[in-house]
């Protein structure tokens, strides 16, 4: 009977992982899932324009995503906006596209491409965290201040708390995330800060004007004001935020 109950949940975790996957194995749906590690909500129209395919068939795709449970959708008025379902939906695309990285990349067609790509290698955010070069960089200094730990996998000090206190971002643990999570960066192919601290962080950085967005993909820039305070607070010289 043991072994009956065993292989049944086995096949069950199998077909919902075989499901899992055939979501994700499609271009299209792969494309809209990567457009919103932004953190942001989209339009189905934005979506469809962003993957280069027709209204229908975009709406098409994203009903399949949320069924599956990986795009959560709102609706306001006669507008339809999705998002990622949750951080560890971020997660896994954050991986999967982390592992992909090396064998899909390109080398830029055109100027465009090629100031975009520089652009998110600078600095982007992924999903809710602060990625690419100033990622990096602020974990490096975090690191190099004792208040992160890398030794035994990503982890906050008790200094390393007081110093998000100090600054004004609560720490607000919801579910299972993990208050600070190592997120393989898929341009330095270091690992970044994530986690509730790295999201906190991000969203103050947005918040404050130390950083900004900028053009329509999810690289950001930091400000003049960015550059003095992450060097008053975490001694990050400017030139390596630019």
């Amino acid at each position: 009977m043991l072994v009956c109950m065993t292989s049944s949940r086995a096949r069950a975790e199998a077909a919902l992982l075989a499901a899992l996957a055939s979501l994700v194995a499609d271009e299209t749906r792969a494309a809209v899932l990567l457009a919103l590690l932004d953190g942001r909500a989209w339009t189905a129209g934005e979506l469809a324009r962003y993957a280069g395919v027709a209204a229908s068939t975009a709406s098409e795709h994203l009903g399949k995503l949320v069924a599956g449970g990986l795009l959560a959708e709102e609706r306001q008025g006669r507008h339809r906006y999705v998002r990622l379902a949750d951080a560890r939906v971020a997660q896994l695309v954050e991986d999967l596209a982390a592992q992909v990285a090396p064998a899909s990349a390109a080398r830029p067609r055109t100027l465009r491409e090629s100031s975009a790509g520089s652009a998110m290698a600078r600095g982007r955010t992924c999903y809710d965290h602060l990625a690419g070069r100033l990622g990096i960089a602020v974990t490096d200094a975090l690191t190099g201040l004792g208040l992160l730990r890398q030794d035994t996998g990503f982890a906050l000090t008790d200094e390393g708390v007081h110093w998000f206190d100090g600054l004004g971002v609560p720490l607000v643990r919801t579910g299972r995330r993990p208050l600070a999570r190592a997120c393989l960066d898929w341009t330095e192919r270091r690992p970044h800060l994530a986690g509730v601290a790295g999201a906190a962080l991000c969203r103050h950085a947005l918040d404050a004007g130390w950083c900004v967005r900028i053009g329509s993909e999810r690289a950001v820039k930091v400000t003049d004001k960015g550059e003095r305070v992450l060097a008053e607070l975490l001694g990050i010289q400017a030139a390596a935020l630019r």
